[in-house]
């Protein structure tokens, strides 16, 4: 794909587009249904509501005016510990090195900013994603099986620890 563009902070429709992207990929990978979908809608609106640049970060990956991809640090619930947050690309930007650039800018935002470690959530068999997560210095710091979105599913907690 040609025009692909990384903008940094919020545009018109990017929570609903990057809801949408987490509700059809999650919906086809594990069933999850709209309360999933409802739920990364509020919480993405919630932080673009309190969004402060000195501490958080929100990147989109854009053709056109379509969001195809973002990923966020969400500085928000402790001083010096980031959240990563919303990553995620659409199907067609897989595999072509954008997960690792975005990684990379957010890593370095969060070493900018003086946060001493970044923790995320994510499923396990989301093999590429954990892949990049733990080739970034992630490891997984707790485990569980969680149902809260409506059926079993390994949950993990991932963290890493700057410099």
């Amino acid at each position: 794909m040609k025009d692909i563009t990384i903008h940094v902070g919020y545009l018109p429709g990017a929570i609903g587009m990057i809801a949408a992207l987490h509700a059809r990929y999650y919906s086809a990978s594990y069933g999850f249904d709209q309360v999933f979908e409802a739920k990364v809608a509020r919480e993405l609106g919630e932080f673009v509501c309190r969004y402060d640049p000195a501490h958080d970060r929100l990147w989109l990956v854009r053709c056109a005016d379509e969001v195809l991809g973002s990923i966020v640090i969400d500085g928000g619930d402790r001083e010096d510990v980031a959240h990563l947050r919303w990553f995620i690309l659409s199907d067609q930007l897989r595999g072509k090195g954008l997960g690792k650039r975005l990684m990379a800018e957010a890593m370095a935002f969060c070493r900018d900013r003086g946060f001493r470690s970044v923790y995320l959530w994510t499923l396990g068999g989301l093999d590429a994603a954990i892949h990049l997560y733990e080739v970034e210095g992630f490891s997984v710091v707790e485990r569980a099986v969680g149902a809260q979105w409506g059926k079993a599913v390994e949950e993990l907690t991932m963290e890493r620890r700057l410099p």
